[in-house]
């Protein structure tokens, strides 16, 4: 009976200590896989501002099933780096549209300040984005890009195919901002690989030489470079 009742605790606390260090492990690989590439792209619902029509509405992932979109998280309104990739975003507004490609912006303020803030500063003249409202960080969370210490989230851009899975991810720091200009090259290459079952290399725009891996798979294995060199890679 003395074994039994001096074992006991140390089992139960062995059997403790067991699970809690699986609990670590578990949420250090939840941490570690991060990325939402290949995987579907989190369903949501939200008040938003639409700068176009100067009107408060509502969007949802619904609205964006079956089309190219991209979700685009940046910091907050009246911040210094933020209207600068909002402007860029518009300033390219018609090529995404040419591209079929649905652009959705959000931040962790609401819907009452993203109006002012497209109202009044001046390099947001013209806008035409929706701008989704997320003062609870609901969606932001979802995506994974939230600052929890700040609530205010990371830029987090993602792009989303018809089928509602992420294809490519990118996600920085608040201190700079990004390059729309890459992220239209990106989109143009997903597409064109999506159509064609072509794969598109480094850097590359329409025009430019693909890789057939759907025809010449064998032939391309292990000599990439017989068929595409480095200077037309980078020119």
């Amino acid at each position: 009976m003395g074994c039994d009742t001096g074992t006991e605790p140390i089992q139960e606390t062995q059997h403790a200590s067991s699970e809690a260090n699986l609990e670590k492990i578990t949420q250090k690989e939840e941490k570690m896989n991060s990325s939402l590439v290949l995987q579907k792209a989190p369903e949501f619902k939200m008040e938003a501002y639409d700068a176009k029509t100067g009107h408060y509405t509502e969007v949802s992932s619904e609205d964006y099933k079956g089309k190219w979109h991209v979700v685009c998280f940046y910091p907050a309104d009246f911040t210094f780096v933020c209207p600068t990739e909002l402007a860029a975003m518009n300033a390219m507004y018609d090529e995404f549209k040419a591209l079929d490609v649905e652009i959705l912006a959000v931040s962790t303020d609401t819907k009452f300040s993203h109006k002012i803030f497209s109202e009044t500063e001046p390099i947001l003249k013209g806008l035409q984005l929706t701008i989704g409202a997320d003062p609870t960080g609901t969606v932001t969370r979802a995506f994974g890009v939230m600052i929890e210490e700040e609530g205010i989230a990371l830029r987090g851009r993602f792009l989303i195919n018809p089928e509602g899975v992420v294809v490519a991810q990118e996600v920085q720091a608040p201190m700079v901002g990004r390059n729309v200009h890459e992220f239209i090259r990106q989109v143009k290459a997903w597409k064109h690989a999506t159509q064609t079952g072509e794969v598109c290399p480094a850097g590359w725009r329409p025009g430019k030489k693909t890789l057939p891996v759907n025809t010449d798979v064998e032939k391309l294995t292990g000599r990439v470079g017989d068929y595409i060199t480095i200077d037309e890679i980078m020119s």
